[in-house]
């Protein structure tokens, strides 16, 4: 189309959409002339709708224009104004020409009869297909950012918005590069999208955002810079509060816990944060089907105050019941209660719940489990409902095989495995068989356990162990049977107070030097013992304490049971503390003293002696090699010890590195003292795991003696206090 007639269309269609004066229609166009055609003749528009307000329109063709203008059909060629023949009358004219022989079939080219070429003797080759030419390379973008009126926004708030903006921010995470400025438009449109909903979330919902570009070199070297400036407006501020609930007991529970007041500013994270607080305490207080619902904030735009309504359904307030289990037990009822640490008819606590299932999930029965209240319709004398707890089991593998491997100068190799069926006797009976070998042990033992015995985390143990031990200080084939009952402190629940009381039998063959004859002999031993031990822990963990103290004592007293019954008491007290010194660093020390009273050293069998030295003990030393030695330079163990230990532990995300001091010593005597103290010098390094730090300690002794390593290594799992 020519271009001048482009213009007259674009013309017309200005004149036909803003034309609305005189002035305006006189520069309009001039219509070209149209054909008049007769009243009679017949046009191809038709004419409007009767009482339509649609303007008449000009016939566009007429009749005799078109008789004038286009040939009738037939004119140069007559047989093209002759009617087709019907199908049946060409069939039948097939028919006759072929029964006068004439070949009414298209003569066959030659070329098609002959056989296609082998693929052989094609001239087949590789298309090269055309290559684009390679597009200059587009300079990239840089820019800078710059974000106004904020700074004063954030001066009013308990946040940081422009911390929170930086850290959502399209344009920051670009690192001031983009392809092009379509693409720096998009991520500034993005960004004022983003900086009003931080506004919105701080109470300025009239808050504006006006973008621009900036193509002046910033102050930093860029060629543009994104600018964002912020009008926030007036925030707005809590006008009135209202609670659609039904009165809780006590009457200000929800109002106590809610707290907002009326005339702060409507500050979304607050607004929230006061309904999950309510959410957790109703359920705390008694009310375990309690549910929040959508609230609804009415702003006024010209006072600039929300009103604010928060529906509550507190239903009945409940007490507890009795337990229901369903689906794949592990065990009944019953064993559920014990494991609860709350009563019937106590007031419902959702936290009393959460603590049963998470005692539940410790004990390691179950893939899943589930606790949750249970209407019953039963309504006490002071109006609250009954409710039975309902325990969904679904029991997973009771049985697991564990390992665990260490190695310690002295002490070489060690690797321990186990077999636990941890229901076999239910509930909660496990039976444990485990092996231990080494470079210097290797023994077997079967215990049965049965955790939670008729009281929450009390355990009965009974069991029976054969070891072999080869150390420098003694070697001892050793059978023992033993029973104990404990209260004791898991990962989970750390107690503030433990005990443990237990006694066993056991009869020994061990080599000890006898000075009369100058020379190790075998001795025999058959020994009974009981056991007591009390723990106190204020710790903030079981495995990596970082504040607090703990203390133990334990006393055996124990007789010999050969040869007549000769009685004695073997006692040892421990004790540690820590604390934090900022967020990285934890100063911790320890003490521990042992005594035997009632024998001698030569009557008491050399695996019941006290020996120090090695990972748990004193670092620097091999393990039991402090104290007393007989002529061949092998340890012989004391009746008494004291030892101490001070730590500096410094924690880097999952590392650490620790610097550590140790002393003690080994003694002859009853009563431990303080001469000849042995002090080990080292460093370890630490991995901080979900179970606990792994632990790599190199340590060496000062004033070293003849025989004594000059550095020893330790590795296990928990720090070495």
């Amino acid at each position: 189309m020519p271009t001048s007639v482009r213009t007259t269309l674009l013309a017309g269609c200005a004149t036909l959409i803003f034309a609305a004066s005189p002035a305006a229609a006189q520069v309009a166009a001039p219509e070209p002339q149209r054909p008049v055609c007769p009243p009679e003749g017949p046009t191809v528009a038709p004419p409007p709708p009767s009482g339509s307000n649609l303007p008449q329109v000009d016939p566009i063709i007429c009749q005799e224009e078109l008789a004038r203008d286009v040939p009738p059909i037939g004119a140069d060629d007559p047989a093209l104004a002759t009617p087709l023949e019907s199908v049946a009358e060409f069939e039948a004219r097939l028919r006759a020409q072929e029964a006068a022989g004439i070949d009414v079939a298209p003569t066959a080219d030659p070329e098609l009869t002959q056989p296609l070429p082998p693929l052989s003797q094609f001239d087949v080759r590789e298309v090269e297909l055309a290559q684009p030419e390679a597009a200059e390379a587009v300079p990239e973008l840089r820019y800078a950012i710059r974000v106004e009126g904020l700074t004063e926004v954030d001066a009013l708030t308990d946040v940081s918005m422009q911390s929170e903006f930086d850290s959502l921010s399209a344009l920051e995470d670009g690192d001031g590069k983009a392809a092009n400025e379509a693409m720096l438009s998009a991520r500034l449109t993005e960004d004022s999208k983003l900086l009003q909903r931080i506004l919105q979330a701080e109470g300025w919902y009239d808050g504006a955002v006006q973008t621009r570009i900036e193509r002046a070199t910033s102050e930093d070297g860029q060629p543009v810079t994104a600018v964002l400036q912020v009008s926030p407006g007036t925030r707005y501020t809590l006008g009135s509060i209202a609670l659609q609930a039904d009165a809780p007991t006590p009457p200000d529970l929800i109002t106590r816990n809610l707290a907002l007041n009326v005339g702060e500013p409507i500050v979304a994270q607050r607004i929230q944060g006061a309904e999950a607080n309510v959410a957790i305490v109703l359920p705390q207080e008694g009310y375990p089907f309690a549910t929040i619902g959508q609230r609804d904030v009415l702003l006024d735009p010209e006072t600039h105050l929300g009103d604010y309504t928060l529906p509550i359904t507190l239903g009945p307030r409940a007490r507890f019941g009795g337990f229901r289990t369903t689906g794949d037990l592990a065990f009944g009822a019953g064993h559920v209660k014990t494991l609860s640490r709350f009563k019937a008819g106590e007031l419902y606590d959702s936290r009393d719940v959460d603590d049963l299932r998470q005692a539940l999930v410790a004990t390691g029965l179950f893939t899943t489990v589930a606790v949750e209240p249970e209407r019953t319709g039963q309504v006490n004398p002071d109006g609250t409902e009954t409710v039975t707890m309902l325990v969904t089991q679904d029991a997973g593998p009771p049985r697991t095989l564990a390992a665990s491997a260490g190695y310690g100068t002295g002490q070489g190799f060690r690797v321990e495995g186990s077999w636990t069926h941890r229901n076999l006797f239910p509930p909660e009976g496990a039976l444990v068989a485990s092996a231990v070998a080494g470079t210097q042990e290797l023994g077997a033992s079967a215990i049965f356990r049965r955790s939670n015995a008729g009281k929450r985390d009390r355990t009965l143990q009974a069991g029976i162990e054969a070891l072999r031990s080869d150390y420098d200080a003694f070697e001892a084939l050793t059978g023992r049977i033993f029973g104990r009952l404990s209260y004791d402190s898991t990962p989970i629940w750390r107690k503030t107070f433990t005990w443990g009381i237990g006694a066993e039998i056991l009869g020994t063959i061990e080599k000890d030097y006898n000075f009369a004859l100058g020379r190790r002999d075998d001795r025999k031993f058959l020994i009974g013992a009981l056991t007591g031990q009390v723990g106190f822990d204020k710790t903030d963990s079981l495995l990596d304490p970082t504040k607090g103290f703990r203390a133990q004592i334990l006393v055996q007293p124990e007789g010999a049971l050969s040869d007549g019954f000769r009685p004695y008491l073997r006692s040892q007290l421990d004790g540690s503390a820590y604390y934090p010194v900022g967020d990285s660093i934890v100063v911790a020390a320890r003490a521990r003293a042992g005594t035997t009273l009632g024998i001698d050293r030569f009557q008491l069998a050399p695996s019941r002696r006290f020996y120090g030295g090695g990972g748990g003990s004193v670092r620097g030393f091999a393990y039991q090699q402090l104290g007393p030695k007989d002529p061949e330079l092998r340890p012989l163990g004391g009746l008494s010890l004291v030892e101490a230990a001070g730590e500096v532990r410094y924690r880097f995300g999952d590392f650490g590195v620790v610097g550590f001091v140790d002393v003690g010593q080994v003694y002859e005597d009853r009563v431990p003292s303080l001469r000849d103290l042995r002090t080990g010098v080292g460093i370890g390094a630490r991995y901080y795991t979900s179970f606990g730090p792994l632990r790599v300690d190199v340590a060496t002794p000062l004033g070293r003696r003849e025989g004594e390593s000059r550095f020893n290594v330790y590795i296990s799992i928990g720090q070495a206090f």
